[in-house]
């Protein structure tokens, strides 16, 4: 083959492998979706508000599920030994990110690759947990939100004070988890400076034993309660969680706007959808490149406070008026 042949034959080859690539379809990234709570089709789920948040945060980027993103849920209906299961399949299908709702999710799908970058859209301390060195810099394969803050629940416990100013003892009511104790550590330094008695009470999962935990805080004359953000905060336990408090008729502080829509007295927590919404730009930065070890984890912006007017008043409780100033959402 002469050298004019030997040009020809490279700039048809090369020209053939442009043009397979050009009529190779591109393929439309996976994003496996991992979530501790109910499946929306359950009645006892609430409005998927946070879904929804991630999708409008995805939409906002310029991604249309089914289009050019596709989404595999799963739902453990909040069950955490289902957890694993469902994190093997999201795996087996080898997507291109998992997006963990809570740090539960994040820690069994962790367990289970180091190569699929994971997303935590919400949940603990991801180094009180294990999940991440720091969040400057994580490292391994985890990245996202945290909706927890050190002063979290000493805020909460400042509010549910002020709320009920008479009230000397409080409860945390909690999971036994590796987050439930480093929380509560931070929350004693508040029921110092407020001199009250802060006191944490642990149930186990699964199946925790809700009613023993009431019976302990009713034994133990604990005036008011502080609900936990970790497991107990999903919409499985959140219908007997709020009869047991109804029934003591014990004022109580929760973690999300779900529980005072349910008919709680009062939340104050970071604003969780706008945790979502932000985890879409975590989706968005990975799939064009960056690696999740060198994505800072991002912690909460917003707070907010909302109060359930008509709780207050079966319990024969007044709000005082700069609370209720204060308060972004009010149930009247």
């Amino acid at each position: 083959m002469n050298e004019k042949s030997l040009w020809l034959f490279t700039v048809l080859f090369l020209a053939s492998i442009h043009l397979a690539e050009a009529q190779q379809p591109k393929s439309i990234p996976t994003v496996g979706y991992l979530s501790r709570d109910l499946h929306p089709s359950d009645f006892r789920a609430p409005a998927p508000r946070n879904l929804e948040a991630f999708r409008q945060g995805l939409r906002e980027l310029g991604y249309t599920e089914g289009k050019n993103i596709i989404i595999e849920y799963r739902y453990s209906d909040g069950r955490t030994e289902r957890m694993p299961a469902l994190a093997e399949e999201l795996v087996r299908l080898k997507v291109d990110i998992i997006v963990a709702d809570s740090y539960l999710a994040a820690r069994d799908a962790k367990k289970l690759t180091t190569t699929i970058p994971i997303i935590m859209a919400s949940g603990a301390d991801p180094i009180a947990t294990g999940l991440a060195g720091s969040l400057a810099r994580p490292g391994g394969n985890i990245t996202g939100l945290t909706n927890l803050t050190p002063e979290l629940l000493g805020k909460r416990l400042e509010l549910l004070k002020e709320a009920v100013p008479k009230v000397s003892r409080f409860a945390v009511l909690d999971t036994t988890t590796s987050v439930a104790k480093p929380m509560f550590k931070d929350g004693q330094a508040a029921a110092q400076a407020l001199g009250v008695k802060l006191q944490l009470v642990e149930v186990k999962t699964p199946n925790p034993d809700l009613e023993g935990g009431f019976r302990v805080m009713v034994k133990e004359r604990i005036g008011a309660l502080i609900a936990g953000s970790g497991t107990l905060g999903s919409s499985l336990y959140r219908e007997r969680i709020l009869e047991l408090v109804e029934k003591t008729r014990m004022p109580a502080i929760y973690p999300t706007e779900p529980w005072i829509d349910a008919g709680g007295l009062m939340y104050y927590g970071a604003n969780i959808p706008d945790s979502y919404r932000r985890a879409a730009n975590f989706v968005d930065k990975i799939l064009k490149g960056a690696k999740p070890s060198d994505l800072p984890i991002e912690q909460p912006m917003k707070f907010d406070l909302g109060i359930n007017l008509k709780t207050a008043k079966q319990i024969g409780l007044t709000i005082p008026p700069n609370m209720l100033a204060r308060a972004n959402k009010v149930i009247k």
